[in-house]
């Protein structure tokens, strides 16, 4: 099993930043891609910003230029550097990574954390 626990949300005006980060912990060999994904009130949960196939990263047209996503693989850990924050990225902010435990890779969700942006 993996855990993955974020941090870093909170509350912050327009036009703040916020990082986050995302730690893995658990019995596993390896993590392997990891990303961001968001979901607000009503709507469908969203890629934010992920690495694909280990060092190449994609982010979503809505927060290039201003979301940078990084990772430290001795940590296990990801970030996303959120600068330039609009009202319309308020929501709940989830870690994903797949790992390998030796005989399948799986896929992995945090609890979440939220971002919230006032105008």
């Amino acid at each position: 099993q993996v855990r993955l626990v974020e941090s870093g949300g909170g509350l912050v005006q327009a036009g703040g930043s916020l990082r986050l980060s995302c730690a893995a912990s658990g019995s596993f060999l390896s993590i392997g891609d990891m990303g961001w994904y968001r979901q607000a009130p009503g709507k469908e949960r969203d890629m934010v910003a992920t690495f694909t196939g280990g060092s190449s990263t994609s982010y979503a047209d809505s927060v290039k230029g201003r979301f940078t996503i990084s990772r430290d693989n001795a940590k296990k850990q990801v970030y996303l550097q959120m600068n330039s924050l609009k009202p319309e990225d308020t929501a709940v902010y989830y870690c994903n990574a797949y790992a390998y435990d030796g005989y399948k890779w799986s896929n992995y969700w945090g609890q979440g954390t939220q971002v919230t942006v006032s105008s």
